[in-house]
């Protein structure tokens, strides 16, 4: 085949492809809505995802809020990043490190339920715009939360917040009240090869 042909084949796929993209887009009638975006599965990467999307919202100028359930007081590059725009972001580490380091069920309780307050006045700011709730799936998964409770007061938010949990082992209820669930595979990982967890890659 010429690389006159070729460029004519391929503008004819491409123009294809144009028209079918068009009617996909033509068809979308609902020009905005906040979402609630579930991020889980066994690979890495749920976190780093949502702050992918924080970084977005800063960029348009958005309020954001950050609750971090089980995570404890670990100085991560993204907590240090994100200081700089106090103006915009509100975070709060409220877990106290992951339940196999803490040991204690009442003292898991009771950080998340501390957390789950925090999020629920984050929730009622009008100025917010996207909130995180990180590991929020996994107070969930250890019933340091009630479920029904959670759940409806996510689906019950304001229509203009958007809403990011993240963590493994999202409950059925949370992914059938999502607009948006995206399920990490592992497919591969460094620490199975002996890797510790590293500085700027992991926290």
């Amino acid at each position: 085949m010429t690389d006159d042909a070729e460029a004519q084949r391929h503008r004819e796929k491409m123009a294809k492809r144009k028209q079918v993209q068009d009617g996909e887009v033509a068809g979308k009638t609902i020009e905005s809505k906040g979402l609630l975006i579930v991020h889980t599965g066994p690979g890495k990467g749920k976190s780093t995802a949502a702050f992918g999307l924080v970084l977005r919202a800063l960029g348009h100028g958005w309020k954001v809020g950050v609750v971090q359930f089980g995570k404890g007081a670990w100085e991560t590059g993204e907590r240090k990043a994100l200081e700089r725009f106090s103006d915009l972001v509100s975070w709060h580490t409220l877990g106290e490190g992951f339940t196999w380091e803490t040991q204690d069920r009442a003292r898991d309780i009771a950080a998340a339920a501390r957390a789950w307050d925090k999020a629920r006045e984050l929730m009622a700011d009008p100025d917010i715009k996207l909130l995180v709730l990180d590991e929020l799936n996994i107070a969930l998964r250890y019933e340091h939360l009630p479920l029904e409770e959670v759940v409806a007061a996510l689906s019950r938010r304001r229509p203009d917040l958007h809403i990011i949990v993240t963590g493994r082992n999202a409950k059925p209820e949370m992914i059938a009240s999502a607009d948006l669930v995206t399920e990490m595979q592992a497919t591969k990982h460094h620490f199975a090869a002996g890797v510790k967890a590293q500085q700027g890659i992991e926290f």
